[in-house]
């Protein structure tokens, strides 16, 4: 592994790893009512499209960083489009 691969891990991990303790917040209370919609919306995206971004250049270190965080996102945002849902008026 060259030193560039490396920092790409090594900065993959903490941004990553950043999003745990929101992860265990929201699993913990059941709630993701401190995130916005929109932003997690984005967000989701944005690191899906940089997940294809990687594997367009073969990059691993963008690949598992972009893996990981989306799935831990993509948690987040269906407790928090499951709560809108279940708030929402009957029509």
């Amino acid at each position: 592994m060259d030193a560039t691969e490396a920092l790409g891990l090594v900065a993959g991990f903490f941004t990553t790893a950043a999003f745990v303790p929101q992860v265990a917040k929201t699993w913990a209370t059941g709630s993701a009512d401190d995130f916005s919609l929109p932003m997690l919306l984005m967000f989701v995206a944005g690191v899906a499209l940089w997940g294809v971004y990687g594997l367009v250049l073969g990059a691993f270190s963008i690949v598992a960083a972009n893996a990981v965080t989306l799935a831990l996102a993509s948690y987040i945002l269906a407790v928090k489009w499951r709560a809108r849902h279940r708030a929402a008026p009957a029509r």
